[in-house]
């Protein structure tokens, strides 16, 4: 467990723009300044608005760029893969990812680990597979033949996780589900179970708590099939080529945030808003790369054949 601590085919050509960009693009950091704020690009949190997932994290930065004088210019991106494109071509200098997505961007040298959201002392959530109870599923074999939604492709609990699941108890769910709907989110994905359109969804139990909390599900109607292993909450990364010294500022910051003045423990949040205690920097590669493990089945050609199986109506 862990706790505290933590469609297409490319061309040749656009292929290695993609290997070039980063390296070219290292210098164009930004040093927190006034005039070089460190940029900041967030996931696009599930079902909130981008004002509203900006006014989520405003506090928290708000209050170290209070505490060092650092000055942050923080965007939402349009999806995880933006996210990640923005991290890799030097248009960010600080991302929050989902773990899928972080993998992305660290396998390829543009982002390192900051931090972690800490509540009750664990950073870790939970994704899963939900089903309506009058679609008589069972068991993940019983997903056969049946209306499944899943979010963006990149997110690791919408999409990969779930898939993954799927994989591993005999269920491709590119050949073997009767329809799939790209819901595009887990807000999404419990809509349309909600409203009967699919049978079963991937989604996080963050989101589907959210969903009952917000009566936009009715969880009498709703079973869960099966829930995940724990997964390191969303990260906030760093590119590498920060200097270290605003590393090691930044990771002290994100860690005591909680106890900076400015900032209440109301205004503390994570993804999708939710409350959390405060932020970690006790954060490990090695235990991230161990989750992506859990999602490694879920490769670009399994991506891709359920895209197309999406694509048909």
């Amino acid at each position: 467990m862990f706790a505290k601590k933590m469609f297409s085919t490319m061309t040749a050509a656009l292929l290695t723009a993609s290997i070039l960009t980063p390296t070219l693009s290292f210098a164009a950091q930004n040093d927190g300044s006034e005039a070089k704020p460190l940029r900041v690009i967030l996931v696009p949190a599930d079902g909130g608005t981008e004002d509203g997932t900006k006014k989520d994290f405003q506090p928290v930065f708000d209050a170290i760029s209070k505490f060092y004088n650092i000055k942050f210019d923080i965007k939402v991106g349009q999806s995880y893969g933006a996210v990640v494109e923005a991290m890799c071509n030097g248009a960010a200098d600080i991302a929050w990812f989902g773990p899928a997505s972080y993998m992305q961007a660290h396998n390829r040298g543009c982002a390192d680990l900051l931090a972690l959201a800490v509540k009750n002392d664990q950073s870790i959530y939970y994704s899963g597979i939900f089903a309506r109870k009058d679609a008589n599923i069972n068991s993940i074999t019983d997903l056969k033949g049946k209306k499944i939604a899943l979010g963006d492709v990149n997110s690791t609990s919408s999409f990969n996780v779930p898939v993954a699941m799927m994989l591993a108890n005999g269920v491709n769910p590119a050949k073997d589900a009767s329809v799939i709907n790209m819901a595009g989110s887990h807000a999404n994905v419990l809509k349309a179970l909600a409203e009967g359109l699919v049978d079963a969804g991937g989604a996080s139990f963050d989101s589907y708590e959210k969903a009952v909390n917000q009566k936009a599900i009715d969880p009498s109607k709703i079973k869960v099939v099966m829930k995940s292993a724990p997964i390191p909450n969303p990260p906030l990364a760093v590119h590498p080529e920060l200097s270290k010294e605003l590393k090691a500022k930044l990771k002290f910051a994100f860690s005591n945030v909680a106890k900076m003045d400015g900032i209440t423990k109301e205004q503390i949040r994570g993804y999708g808003g939710a409350k959390v205690d405060g932020y970690t920097s006790a954060v490990s590669e090695a235990q991230m790369a161990e989750t992506g493990r859990m999602f490694d089945t879920v490769t670009d050609q399994v991506k891709t054949e359920i895209m197309q199986k999406a694509g048909k109506r």
